[in-house]
């Protein structure tokens, strides 16, 4: 039960700021290779839909998508979605995904143990999107998430509302998004649990004539000071510190992206997400916390990504995707 408490009050270990947190892990390994968070990726990606609901739109063919992420070597979460155009000036999507952070040992309150018990999450989405104009597109995501952690039970219903403008002459995108709006229906205990309510703002563009794209996001706009705690080691031993300051705050509400694309058909990513680096730190983290890469390719109605990072020294993470243009059969 003591266990169960802390898995509840901590659910994702990276931001305990709130229990819902794994509401901000991305389904795409394309968004995991740019960061983590990207809300401007343009491409016919059903996947792309639970970063901002704008990114769908009805140039999505008939379009069947599963996920797969194996997290810091223990928590395994996978999912499954479906879109397509609904008519020529919108789309939409549905999708289902389960995460499963791993077996954790029970204790009560004597330190007795209760046995051993698996906290997981199970999200029901779906997605509208509908053509503004020519070049802007707004859309909106509705979840209804299920957790169960041992024998503590919840049940919240989260919307994100998104808009994108792309000017194709350019290959400029742009996209606010405001994230996770909604809260707990049934709550794990008489404390309520909040949802991580978020504003993004994000920019994404080829330079010049080359193949190569620059990401910018801006995350956590709802709040300026992100402060963290971090190891060092003294005269009286390890001290944790508490680490903030003007610089620090700014570049934790950033990620860094650069996209390597020569093709419609493959596309190989890099990025810093200095808030996950300094999330991590400690006196055995890795100096490769805060990178992520990525790969994919299209053949076809084919599609595979793969990402990988290593927040931390002790757990690295692994996303694969794969989806199938159902359209593509027929021609």
């Amino acid at each position: 039960m003591v266990m169960a408490l802390a898995v509840v009050d901590t659910a994702y270990a990276e931001d305990s700021s709130s229990a819902y947190s794994f509401l901000n892990i991305p389904a795409s390994s394309h968004v995991y290779g740019l960061g983590g968070n990207n809300i401007c990726i343009i491409g016919e990606d059903v996947l792309l839909a639970d970063q901002n609901p704008a990114l769908i739109g009805p140039e999505l063919e008939k379009q069947v998508a599963v996920n797969y992420m194996l997290w810091q070597t223990t928590g395994n979460f996978a999912g499954v979605k479906y879109g397509m155009a609904a008519d020529d000036h919108s789309a939409w999507a549905i999708g289902l995904r389960y995460l499963n952070y791993g077996k954790f040992d029970g204790y009560d309150e004597f330190g007795t143990p209760t046995g051993t018990f698996t906290p997981s999450d199970l999200i029901i989405e779906g997605t509208y999107s509908r053509d503004i104009s020519d070049r802007w597109r707004g859309g909106a995501n509705l979840k209804m998430v299920y957790s169960s952690y041992e024998q503590y039970k919840a049940f919240a219903i989260a919307a994100d509302l998104g808009v994108n403008y792309y000017d194709p002459e350019h290959d400029l995108s742009f996209s606010v998004v405001l994230k996770n709006m909604g809260g707990q229906v049934k709550r794990f205990t008489e404390r309520y649990a909040r949802l991580p309510f978020d504003v993004q703002i994000g920019y994404m563009q080829t330079l010049g004539r080359s193949p190569i794209q620059l990401s910018i996001t801006a995350h956590d706009l709802v709040r300026w000071r992100i402060p963290y705690y971090s190891y060092t080691n003294g005269d009286n031993g390890e001290t944790m510190v508490y680490k903030n300051g003007f610089f620090r705050n700014f570049f934790r509400h950033l990620i860094f992206g650069l996209q390597y694309q020569p093709s419609d058909r493959f596309y190989a990513a890099l990025a810093y997400n200095y808030k996950t680096a300094s999330d991590m730190s400690s006196y055995n983290h890795s100096f490769l916390s805060g990178f992520s890469l990525g790969i994919g390719f299209k053949v076809k109605g084919f599609s595979a990504d793969v990402s990988y990072g290593i927040p931390h020294k002790s757990g690295s993470t692994l996303s694969i995707n794969m989806a199938y243009t159902i359209s593509s059969l027929m021609e």
